[in-house]
């Protein structure tokens, strides 16, 4: 974590680049998904409805037993509430997709704050990270090697690599 806080003070723009991109192709391709599920939800929802109408003329008529009219209207309440709250749900990914950049800026702040930190205390913790990984040992070069991810609080996993190119260059 000092490396990556050291490192945000130092190549900010650079950071603020890469993770940028990074979010970018991830949110596109998140976003692209939701709001393709969102158009679906909303088309059978108008569907739903127009279906609602339809049988309960057909009941008003005669064509359709008021108990066949009472599970088919069961039926299609059921499904538009599911959908409505999925819809809901998904508008609300949406939204977050959407403010991702955001996210970046409040981090960069946040890390400045940590820079030089010596400790890990609980409340930088919770401030900073969002969950860590820690991989299985791999005893194979003679060494007992341990990779350890860490997924950033709003930005996710901070890819090390490419902010190490800069570091060399």
């Amino acid at each position: 974590m000092q490396l990556v806080m050291g490192y945000i003070l130092r190549y900010e723009d650079h950071f603020r680049s890469v993770m940028e991109s990074q979010l970018r192709v991830e949110s596109a391709e998140k976003l692209k998904i939701s709001k393709g599920r969102l158009e679906r939800n909303e088309k059978r929802i108008a569907e739903l409805k127009r279906l609602f109408i339809k049988i309960y003329e057909d009941n008003a008529r005669g064509k359709l037993n008021d108990e066949r009219f009472d599970m088919l209207s069961q039926s299609y309440e059921t499904e538009q509430k599911q959908l409505e709250a999925e819809a809901t749900q998904l508008q609300q990914e949406i939204e977050v997709q959407q403010r991702q950049n955001e996210s970046i800026e409040k981090f960069i702040q946040k890390a400045k704050g940590y820079v030089g930190i010596e400790k890990l205390d609980p409340y930088a913790l919770r401030e900073l990270v969002q969950s860590i990984y820690v991989d299985a040992p791999d005893k194979s070069g003679g060494k007992r090697r341990q990779h350890i991810h860490i997924k950033y609080d709003g930005i996710g996993f901070i890819p090390l690599n490419e902010l190490m190119q800069k570091e060399t260059a």
